[in-house]
């Protein structure tokens, strides 16, 4: 789990340096923390998580779940990914979506009718995989700071 949860890291750091107001800052326990996290969620029977490798090494990962009927997002049953991460040294590869195509693949034969995922408003990259691969805007988050 060490390389997912450098990668998972990576995610952290990547959305911080998008909006350091909105998203929580990676720190030095981060790694292991992410790591620990998503090898908790392994044996948990609504939950997916595919690796991509290379060399026989990790360069990426999703991690999804298989959601009821979810009433503060007006949604009903859902698979939802929650995390997407290529190593950038192997980005621009089409790992990405064979992850993503993989994911979609594993919640569709799960029983989820429909995928629903999130999005950094600044990630154009993560939007255009997505776009390309039938994905529709339906929600927009918006942020405001109470501390100002």
């Amino acid at each position: 789990m060490s390389t997912i949860g450098r990668l998972g890291a990576l995610l952290v750091r990547t959305h911080y340096d998008f909006d350091p107001k909105r998203f929580l800052p990676a720190t030095s326990g981060t790694e292991k923390a992410y790591g620990g996290f998503l090898g908790s969620q392994l044996d948990a029977p609504n939950i997916i998580i595919l690796v991509a490798e290379r060399d026989e090494q990790v360069v990426g990962y999703t991690y999804a779940g298989l959601e009821g009927n979810d009433y503060m997002a007006l949604r009903g049953p859902a698979g939802a990914i929650y995390d997407i991460i290529v190593d950038p040294a192997h980005r621009g590869q089409g790992i990405g979506r064979m992850l993503l195509d993989a994911t979609i693949e594993a919640l569709k034969a799960r029983g989820a009718p429909r995928v629903v995922l999130s999005t950094a408003e600044r990630n154009a990259a993560a939007q255009r995989l997505f776009d390309r691969a039938g994905f529709r805007r339906t929600m927009i988050e918006m942020t405001r700071e109470l501390n100002n």
